[in-house]
């Protein structure tokens, strides 16, 4: 009798071992261009004499190499990511802003995602103080950055991409602040309070985008995955996300304040070579294949200029699951 229960339930271990070994065999698993963040670009940029005439070193995530200068930046080797790092050139003033870092991991390097407040003063020229989120997200940058007026015009949001994958995955690591509302700080009008904590977030979407004959461009929504995260945890090791297609608000993981058509205003090139928004107009069906992928790791959640200094998001291994 002990023998048939012994053998039982070595045949149940057997079975649900290879189980989990098919389950795993059906899922392919690449990694995102880059995603292992191993690899950083440092662009030592020198900032203009009248604030200090520092060396700074503003990061990128794309081949190993050293980038002496204030030329503008362009994604390289294929990378599809850009960051919120970035060169500023306000009132010819050149000043660089860096608050996503490489940061040591086991044998590589993972990205450090900081919520920080930036300043630059010149007395009679400027007087500037933003709050600067940390965000990488693939697209581009349009330097330098001329001003603080309209942020997401001077970004081209997502990367070509016409695949279907059932999962989002990655290693991540959050510290919250303890602030209990957020700050909003432009540059130029007064800091104040924001009602509400302010949540590190990773979204992704696909979108199906047309553009008309005037240049303006649409899109469909057909893949969608955001989550944000509330508390602080140590690392957390290859964890998936599903994507949902096709019309989602009648699922129960629907939450409209996070995952609605056109949640956030973003910008891309157009034809004429012109940054224009994408309308977001409607959602996609199981047939539609995407144009797009935006990707975007971020340690705020408001969008510009709103959040709570202290944030921080760590994100490594940024994979797809098909």
């Amino acid at each position: 009798m002990i023998q048939k229960i012994v053998h039982r339930l070595l045949m149940t271990g057997f079975v649900a071992f290879f189980s989990s070994l098919s389950l795993m065999a059906q899922h392919r698993v690449e990694m995102v261009p880059f995603g292992d963040m191993d690899q950083w670009v440092d662009r030592q940029i020198k900032e203009s004499g009248i604030i200090g005439g520092n060396t700074k070193n503003v990061y990128a995530i794309g081949p190993t190499s050293v980038i002496k200068g204030d030329q503008v930046y362009k994604n390289m080797g294929g990378s599809p990511w850009a960051t919120s790092n970035v060169m500023a050139k306000v009132a010819g003033v050149t000043k660089t802003n860096t608050s996503v870092f490489p940061e040591k991991r086991g044998d590589g390097y993972c990205a450090r995602l900081d919520t920080r407040m930036e300043s630059v003063k010149v007395l009679g020229l400027v007087n500037i103080t933003v709050l600067a989120a940390g965000s990488i997200f693939t697209g581009s940058v349009h330097e330098p950055i001329k001003g603080t007026k309209n942020p997401q015009k001077m970004l081209q949001t997502g990367v070509p991409f016409t695949k279907k994958p059932v999962a989002l995955q990655f290693d991540y690591k959050v510290k919250m602040s303890d602030r209990e509302n957020r700050i909003r700080a432009t540059g130029f009008s007064k800091i104040t309070d924001v009602p509400g904590k302010d949540y590190p977030a990773a979204i992704l979407l696909l979108q199906k985008r047309w553009e008309d004959a005037d240049g303006n461009v649409f899109a469909k929504r057909i893949g969608t995955m955001v989550t944000y995260y509330y508390h602080s945890t140590d690392w957390k090791n290859n964890v998936s996300y599903e994507i949902m297609y096709g019309d989602i608000t009648g699922r129960p993981e629907y939450k409209a304040h996070m995952m609605r058509l056109q949640a956030t205003e973003s910008y891309t090139v157009n034809s004429k070579g012109e940054s224009v928004p994408i309308h977001e107009v409607a959602w996609g069906n199981e047939e539609d294949v995407p144009t797009h992928m935006c990707l975007q790791f971020t340690s705020s959640h408001g969008g510009a200029y709103i959040g709570s200094p202290g944030n921080s998001l760590w994100i490594d291994n940024v994979k797809l699951v098909y």
